[in-house]
């Protein structure tokens, strides 16, 4: 067996540590597909695993890195042969199985979801989890019968991973988007990405009422507590918001009123262990529906010896878009 780079996470007394070295082939965890990894990206989960701020990491050591594109070296799944270019979200990778930061991974062809045809892989990690979800958030919005007839849509943490493809997803469906954001001088970033409202996050970060005027029809939140109790406090009767992130918190400060006395819907959205139908259902549209001259403005990218350094960035909100890791 070979050996490959990867970044390593370790837990001793000291606390958790952070390295980037060599890791053993045999090492890798049990699976009926092996992958050689050619691009990951960055997640805020993936800062969460890299910092240890909050227990993501469920065992030690752990290569870090959520998601994936690849190509298969081996395999003794019967959907997947060597040579087949692959995709990967979810399914615990880089919590509690080994990840994506790394030049090799082992995993369950199960989790795997053929790279969709028309996407590069350096694209499909541009999308990544964080777009995978906004498009899943989508979808449930669509699938509740909400149109953009049916007033604006809002998006939170707009200048992030989710937001970023939330708002351009949700402009080229036709929808007037409001994007939310505390950097000012993104305006003209999420404008391009087809913002047609620019709304600063301190409007909806502080308590406020159970009901306030309806704003919006729909919504998409990467941010949860206060936030998005303000944000089902002013959705229009009958309207929804896909709630898929806790950038501001776990808490969920609000009444019952939004949804008896108006008939608001909060949807739940599970990237991790979506059903494979809907997870391919969901690339299929991302492939389809997604401009990827937008998603190319809205990309940056590392080489995966960097990507350890930009755990703090992205927790503390100072990365825009998307970031692509290059691993192969």
């Amino acid at each position: 067996m070979a050996t490959f780079k990867a970044w390593v996470v370790e837990k001793g007394e000291a606390g958790q540590t952070l390295r980037f070295t060599d890791f053993d082939e045999a090492d890798l965890m049990d699976g009926d597909v092996t992958v050689r990894v050619t691009h990951s990206t960055l997640n805020y989960k993936d800062g969460l695993a890299m910092t240890g701020r909050s227990p993501v990491v469920r065992r030690f050591p752990m290569i870090p890195g959520i998601d994936f594109s690849g190509i298969v070296e081996r395999s003794d799944h019967p959907g997947y042969k060597a040579g087949d270019a692959v995709v990967l979200t979810g399914w615990g990778v880089g919590e509690s199985h080994l990840g994506a930061y790394a030049e090799r991974a082992r995993v369950k062809g199960d989790w795997l979801v053929p790279l969709p045809d028309g996407l590069k892989p350096e694209e499909a990690m541009a999308v990544g989890t964080a777009g995978y979800t906004a498009m899943l958030c989508l979808m449930a919005l669509d699938a509740h019968g909400l149109t953009p007839s049916d007033g604006p849509a809002i998006v939170t943490g707009a200048s992030g991973g989710v937001g970023s493809v939330a708002v351009a997803l949700l402009a080229k469906a036709g929808w007037h988007v409001i994007a939310v954001t505390g950097r000012a001088g993104e305006a003209d970033y999420l404008k391009s990405l087809g913002a047609a409202e620019i709304l600063d996050r301190a409007e909806l970060s502080n308590p406020g009422k159970p009901l306030a005027k309806e704003r919006w029809a729909a919504g998409i939140d990467a941010v949860g507590s206060t936030t998005l109790a303000n944000l089902l406090a002013s959705t229009k009767a009958d309207g929804a918001i896909a709630a898929c992130g806790l950038a501001g918190g776990m808490d969920l400060p609000t009444s019952v009123a939004p949804f008896i006395l108006r008939g608001v819907t909060l949807f739940g959205i599970n990237s991790v262990t979506t059903p494979l139908p809907k997870r391919r259902e969901a690339w299929a549209r991302i492939a389809r529906d997604l401009d990827r001259n937008l998603l190319a403005t809205m990309t940056s990218t590392v080489p995966l010896s960097e990507v350890g350094k930009l755990a703090e960035d992205i927790l503390e909100g100072r990365t825009r878009g998307r970031t692509v890791v290059t691993v192969g």
